[in-house]
C-alpha cells in the first residue's frame, strides 16, 4: 500500500497536466454493487443494574510485542497488601522467537473498549456517572510469555499433570493473591500460556478498571464470569494451558537479533 502511495504521488508529480474530477450521482445499479463496512462498532446494553457501551474495533490483529515491569492498581490494600498493586507483572511477551515461526505472532479477533455507568440517586436517577472500563478482545490465540507476582483477578490454567492452577481456589478470592496456594502449583513456575486449543481461541481475556464490583456480561457461549473487584482485575480462564513449570519466560527478540 505504501509504495502503490508513493507511485501514484510521483506519477502525479510529473504529470504534464493538472489532473481533475467532478462528483456525479450513481445510479441504483451501481449502488446495488457497493458494500462496506465501518472499522468501529458501538453498542450498548444493560445488565445487573449498570449500563454498558462497548467500542469494538472490527478486526484480526496479529501482534509481537513485549511488556515489562507492569505495576497497575497502586494503593493500599488492608486485607492483603501483596506487593502493593492488583497487577505485578515483571513480563509480558506477545509471540515467541526461540520457537516456529508461526508462534512469533499471536493472534487477536475484535478488540474492544467498554465504559460502565450507573444511575445517580442524587440525580433523581436521571444522571449517570462512569463507574469504570475495561479493555478485551473476543479472541486470542498464541504464546505468550508470562512472569506475574501479583494478581487482582480470576485466571485459570490447565497445568497439565500438575493439575488446575485457579485464582478462585485462593482463600482471599483473587484479591492481590500472590500466586501460592495449598496442594497446587504456584503460578509463579509458569513461564507462559498457550492461548486457544483446537477447539478455538480463548475467549474471555478482559482487564477492567472500576470503582466498585461489577458483574460483566457472558460472552457467548461462556459461563458467567467471576464478579470483578474494584480496582484493576483481570479476567482471563478460558483455554488456557501453561508453556512450562520452571517459570522460564520464552525469548521473544526483536526481528534479525
Amino acid at each position: 500500500m505504501r509504495t502503490l502511495l508513493t507511485a501514484s504521488l510521483v506519477a502525479l508529480s510529473l504529470s504534464p497536466c493538472a489532473a481533475s474530477a467532478q462528483m456525479r450521482p450513481m445510479s441504483d445499479a451501481e449502488l446495488s454493487t457497493v458494500s462496506g463496512q465501518g472499522l468501529f462498532t458501538v453498542s450498548n446494553s444493560s445488565y445487573s443494574g449498570f449500563d454498558f457501551t462497548r467500542i469494538g474495533l472490527d478486526a484480526d490483529v496479529s501482534l509481537n510485542a513485549n511488556f515489562a515491569n507492569m505495576r497497575l492498581g497502586e494503593y493500599t490494600y488492608a486485607p492483603r497488601n501483596g506487593s502493593g498493586a492488583d497487577l505485578d507483572i515483571g513480563a509480558l511477551r506477545f509471540g515467541r522467537t526461540d520457537a516456529s515461526a508461526a508462534q512469533r505472532l499471536v493472534q487477536i479477533t475484535n478488540p474492544y473498549f467498554e465504559f460502565v455507568y450507573k444511575n445517580t440517586a442524587a440525580g433523581g436517577g436521571s444522571q449517570r456517572e462512569i463507574v469504570g472500563m475495561r479493555l478485551g478482545f473476543d479472541g486470542i490465540s498464541g504464546d505468550i510469555g508470562m512472569k506475574i507476582a501479583t494478581l487482582s483477578g480470576s485466571m485459570r490454567i490447565d497445568a497439565g499433570a500438575a493439575g488446575v492452577i485457579d485464582s478462585m481456589n485462593d482463600a482471599g478470592g483473587g484479591k492481590r493473591w500472590d500466586g501460592t496456594c495449598t496442594g497446587c502449583t504456584p503460578l509463579a513456575n509458569v513461564g507462559g500460556v498457550t492461548a486457544g486449543d483446537a477447539n478455538g481461541p480463548s475467549r474471555d481475556f478482559w482487564i477492567a478498571i472500576l470503582k466498585q464490583p461489577v458483574t460483566f456480561q457472558a460472552a457467548a457461549g461462556m459461563p458467567a464470569p467471576t464478579e470483578a473487584q474494584a480496582g484493576i482485575w483481570l479476567n482471563w480462564r478460558d483455554r488456557l494451558t501453561a508453556l512450562n513449570l520452571t517459570g522460564t519466560v520464552p525469548a521473544n527478540n526483536a526481528a534479525g537479533h
